[in-house]
């Protein structure tokens, strides 16, 4: 997986660049979405295998939870938006693409089983072809070692830079267009 902090610095880097109105609460509900799915490390706790339907990277790393997640938060958080109203679907497309995201991103590490995008229908684990990212520990303890330094680096390089670029030029073009 990558890092808590990456998934949830993406999670911020796609709203900054894509939504007008991006309040605190928007950021923070991103982030959480982004950060979300790892909630399966638990099962590593309780004797699930990690292949298995709710094993890590499995059904919560999918995109059809992405889905469900998205539509429990914007149901939840923003009950005065109307339901099926554009500003409701913008955030819903918003969470969901913070929520998928995860999995995108674990697919581009090194290491792990893969993930489940098609779970339930297909358990199949999938990786993108190309796999930059150092794999993160799934413990706190070994994060801040040797490997959590090399963790941050592969992300820095392919996630945090490219986000960041994303920002700046999303930053360009809203004041080209003004």
């Amino acid at each position: 997986m990558a890092s808590a902090f990456t998934h949830a610095f993406a999670a911020f880097a796609i709203g900054k660049s894509t939504l007008k109105k991006y309040s605190t609460k928007i950021a923070v509900l991103g982030m959480i979405c982004a950060i979300f799915p790892d909630v399966d490390v638990l099962s590593f706790h309780y004797g699930i295998p990690y292949g298995s339907f709710w094993g890590h990277r499995g059904f919560i790393h999918s995109i059809l939870f992405a889905l469900l997640f998205s539509l429990i938060i914007t149901s939840l958080f923003f009950r005065s938006e109307k339901t099926f109203s554009k500003t409701w679907f913008t955030l819903l497309t918003f969470f969901f693409i913070a929520t998928v995201s995860h999995g995108v991103l674990d697919a581009l590490t090194n290491g792990g089983l893969g993930v489940a995008f098609f779970s339930p229908f297909d358990n199949t684990r999938y990786f993108f072809p190309w796999h930059p990212v150092q794999v993160s520990p799934v413990n706190v303890h070994s994060f801040f070692s040797e490997w959590g330094i090399r963790v941050l680096k592969s992300e820095i390089i392919y996630i945090w830079i490219p986000s960041i670029l994303l920002m700046m030029a999303s930053l360009l073009i809203r004041k080209s267009g003004k």
